[in-house]
């Protein structure tokens, strides 16, 4: 058999080649990260979360929550892919109302960096600590155990992420800068503060005593975009409330849709589009274009708006009443 034979030879991937594959089709950068667990925290209704980052969140990216905490019982296979607590069963998903529920954001970050959980439910008399690797329990130190360990701590939990990409040094190559980083970081907790208001965010460097990004929680959306973008954006700001509408095709749901947008008097070098789709924050080049489109007559050539859109299909439940 020829050596170019011999190479098209049809291998099974080892495992931990796959999750880590799999992992970077997630995790693509310190932000995609903290989106994934900012997601994960505000499912646990937290109320309020503070993130810390090092490096751009590469050597370090921390994430505090008040939420609902973890289970010491679930703590085994909280870093498992497909492990969730969200759905059951396949029909579930029409239902859904949480932002995550495949289980695969903890799983991913675990095959690409070291994580540390400490959780404590309002039922737990302590806090428990655990560390994971490639999706599974191990020891934080060499010769310990790998079993969570008590630990004191407040209700909620604290995610701690360490050396991203240690071992996928391509993609830790392909990244800019720390700085460059951390304003990624940053763009991501102002999208999801203004799209939570009653939520109180921040988010600051490693040892830096003041936030780069604070919001009070319990305000509004003006409240909070004036907080975060300035009075003389949010004085410029209409609200376009779109109550509850048809299906747009058959086997669709009906929806509702709520926008801020800029008046003719506001005027920026850049476009800030803010966009949550089922209260995920999404990219849509499409989209994006056609706002733009709108404000084409309307704004001097090289003038931006701000579009801050989310749109919600109703679900099952929503119509069944609940």
């Amino acid at each position: 058999m020829t050596s170019e034979a011999q190479s098209s030879v049809i291998r099974r991937l080892d495992e931990s080649l796959i999750n880590r594959i799999a992992a970077g089709e997630i995790i693509h950068r310190p932000s995609s990260a903290l989106k994934e667990l900012l997601e994960n925290a505000l499912d646990a209704g937290s109320t309020s979360i503070k993130i810390t980052a090092k490096e751009g969140g590469l050597k370090m990216l921390q994430i505090q929550d008040n939420g609902s905490g973890i289970h010491k019982a679930d703590l085994p296979v909280l870093c498992e892919r497909f492990t969730t607590s969200k759905i059951k069963k396949f029909g579930d998903l029409a239902a859904l109302t949480t932002y995550g529920f495949r289980g695969e954001a903890l799983a991913s970050i675990s095959h690409v960096a070291h994580l540390s959980v400490v959780t404590k439910t309002k039922s737990d008399s302590c806090a428990w600590r655990a560390c994971y690797n490639d999706g599974v329990l191990s020891p934080p130190k060499p010769g310990q155990t790998s079993e969570p360990k008590p630990c004191a701590g407040n209700d909620g939990t604290l995610l701690t992420v360490e050396d991203l990409f240690y071992n996928v040094p391509t993609r830790l190559a392909s990244l800019r800068s720390g700085a460059d980083e951390y304003k990624r970081i940053l763009d991501v907790v102002t999208q999801y503060a203004v799209h939570n208001p009653a939520v109180s965010f921040q988010c600051k460097k490693t040892g830096q005593a003041q936030s780069d990004v604070t919001t009070p929680g319990g305000a509004s959306v003006l409240q909070v975009i004036g907080l975060l973008y300035g009075s003389s954006l949010s004085k410029e700001l209409v609200h376009v409330p779109i109550d509850k509408q048809k299906p747009i095709e058959k086997g669709s749901s009906p929806w509702e849709a709520d926008a801020y947008i800029s008046n003719p008097n506001y005027q920026s070098k850049r476009f800030t589009f803010l966009l949550f789709i089922n209260h995920r924050l999404v990219e849509s080049s499409r989209i994006k274009r056609a706002m733009e489109a709108v404000y084409t007559g309307m704004l001097p050539k090289g003038a931006c708006p701000f579009v801050y859109l989310r749109y919600s299909p109703f679900l099952a439940q929503s119509l069944s009443g609940q």
